[in-house]
């Protein structure tokens, strides 16, 4: 039930046979979904009102590219721990 007022959604839920499941609906729904993107803030241009972000991982994403990004134009990525080593192994 997507987006519709609380009492609406509780009155199908009390009438129908079948589980209801909410989407911006109700507490009183048998269950509850949501948009993974939106739960986890992986895009700040919209967000609709009866979403919880539980984090911003959206920003958190994009600063670590752009300081990989950045570690890679300056040359400090890879360092000398990121590299992979020469046991004598090679022929």
């Amino acid at each position: 039930l997507e987006k519709m007022p609380a009492d609406l959604a509780d009155l199908i839920t009390s009438e129908v046979s079948i589980p209801t499941i909410g989407i911006g609906g109700s507490v009183g729904c048998d269950g509850q979904i949501l948009v993974t993107d939106d739960v986890l803030g992986l895009f700040d241009g919209f967000k609709p009102n009866f979403v919880k972000r539980y984090a911003n991982l959206g920003a958190d994403s994009a600063a670590a590219v752009q300081a990989y990004a950045a570690e890679v134009r300056n040359r400090s990525f890879p360092a000398a721990e990121h590299m992979i080593r020469d046991n004598g192994h090679s022929k």
